[in-house]
């Protein structure tokens, strides 16, 4: 049995990886959120947009794809 025999530990890695992942897509979605309304404000409303589109792909991504369906159904 290696060091990966264990389901526990296979179990723990997966969901800090998860984690990570749920917790960076998030952080991009707020990062591209908060671009798009600089952008905004300067009048580029196109890029503007672009930027609030792919926020908000990244937060559902991070929040409810990654944090809701894979993190609390391995919690609960």
């Amino acid at each position: 049995m290696g060091i990966f025999g264990s389901g526990a530990v296979v179990e723990a890695i997966s969901f800090v990886v998860y984690t990570v992942a749920a917790g960076a897509l998030t952080l991009g979605g707020i990062v591209a959120e908060y671009t798009s309304m600089q952008y905004f404000g300067t009048g580029e409303q196109a890029v503007a947009f672009w930027l609030a589109a792919i926020g908000a792909v990244l937060l559902y991504a991070g929040l409810y794809g990654v944090g809701y369906q894979k993190l609390l159904a391995r919690v609960s």
